[in-house]
């Protein structure tokens, strides 16, 4: 078999996505050369794209972007939610315009180029959403190059052989390399970031945060709410974490199959469950913590990604709009006796909080700290920080 050239691509084509299943979507490449592998999602909020790129829990995955006006307000320092971009690539509708915001400090395709992530425009992006919500959340491979020059067969093959997220641990890929102190408040405009150093936190509460993948909002939101907050590792064990004399424990989000990262991650948060102290987790830390009391979790069809998802508070019916990011959900038929739902998506049913009858223990699987999004569920770290009083 004669060996596949390089193949160019249509006139004004300098970017590509080409699916496992065979499918080659042609369009303008921006932002960095090269190409990726990983799993096609789509997000349908309509701010926020620089926290979204920036959140770990996008390890593995290429976003394609509901919303068409992608990177008009351009990027800036403060917009991020990790160190780095941690999203693989997107995929939008328009091409990147000049940014026109005051906040705007460089032009997004700078950002991206800078930190290494490929960018895809000129999608019909609605046509990509309905594919992935009729046949599943798709592997593929995002490319770009300027000359438009691409080897659309070794593509595909990459595309073919990538294993998917299913059994995949990415939070050991994400976490911090170490423990560390959390210093900072939430940001507000003309002001920046409010200021929590260490001396300020002394008589708080003390959380031990658990980091399996996590976005610098939710430390933010738990110093606002009037804790002091330490971060470990994702394989602290519970010694290490004790050793901080925690007043609680706190379970963050993550990328990756909840089931793969259980296998250190599950014995730890027993532990802090036998212990009797506070424990809240959301979205990885969710299901992580429903695995540790003996649900089980599985992937989802499409997943929920956005900042627009409504969920049914069981306890007064009140509805909640909230950020979603997750495509593995905790099995509500599968929570033990001692486990009461708390919250349902109102899209498909599917369980989205849950609370312990038995020890000081709850879980969301949405993201309330509305980086982006709502505030609808900024309650519940008010709510978390009460019970370790």
């Amino acid at each position: 078999m004669a060996e596949a050239k390089p193949l160019s691509a249509p006139p004004g084509a300098t970017g590509v996505l080409v699916l496992a299943s065979g499918d080659v979507v042609w369009g303008r490449g921006f932002g960095a050369e090269g190409h990726a592998v990983g799993e096609v999602c789509f997000h349908t909020a309509m701010t926020g794209y620089q926290e979204i790129m920036t959140d770990p829990s996008f390890a593995g995955q290429i976003i394609n972007f509901t919303f068409p006006h992608i990177g008009n307000v351009g990027a800036n320092p403060d917009d991020v939610e990790a160190d780095e971009p941690h999203a693989l690539g997107m995929i939008v509708r328009e091409d990147v315009t000049e940014p026109s915001n005051f906040r705007a400090t460089e032009h997004l395709d700078t950002w991206m180029a800078k930190h290494a992530r490929i960018g895809l425009s000129g999608i019909d992006t609605r046509a990509l959403t309905r594919r992935i919500r009729t046949g599943g959340a798709p592997n593929g491979v995002i490319a770009h190059s300027k000359a438009g020059k691409f080897d659309i067969p070794a593509l595909l093959k990459q595309a073919k052989e990538w294993p998917g997220l299913e059994g995949m641990d990415l939070a050991i890929s994400v976490t911090a390399e170490t423990h560390y102190g959390w210093e900072g408040g939430v940001w507000r405009l003309g002001f920046g970031y409010d200021a929590a150093g260490e001396q300020a936190a002394q008589g708080k509460p003390h959380v031990v945060a658990i980091d399996y993948g996590s976005k610098h909002n939710i430390f933010r939101n738990l110093a606002k709410a009037g804790a002091r907050v330490t971060v470990l590792p994702a394989q602290a064990t519970f010694e290490q974490a004790m050793a901080f004399a925690p007043d609680g424990f706190f379970l963050s989000n993550g990328p990756g199959d909840p089931a793969a990262t259980a296998d250190y991650a599950v014995p730890v948060i027993q532990q802090m469950l036998e212990s009797g102290k506070p424990v809240f987790g959301i979205c990885l830390g969710h299901q992580l913590l429903a695995l540790a009391v003996g649900a089980k979790t599985s992937k989802m069809f499409q997943g929920h990604r956005g900042a627009n998802h409504p969920v049914k508070r069981l306890s007064d019916g009140a509805v909640e709009i909230t950020s979603m990011n997750h495509g593995f959900s905790v099995l509500s038929e599968t929570l033990p006796a001692n486990a009461r739902e708390t919250h349902v998506s109102l899209f498909d049913g599917s369980n989205a909080g849950f609370e312990l009858t038995d020890r000081p223990a709850f879980a969301v699987q949405y993201h309330p700290e509305a980086s982006p999004g709502p505030q609808d569920s900024l309650y519940l770290f008010e709510r978390f920080v009460g019970m370790l009083a």
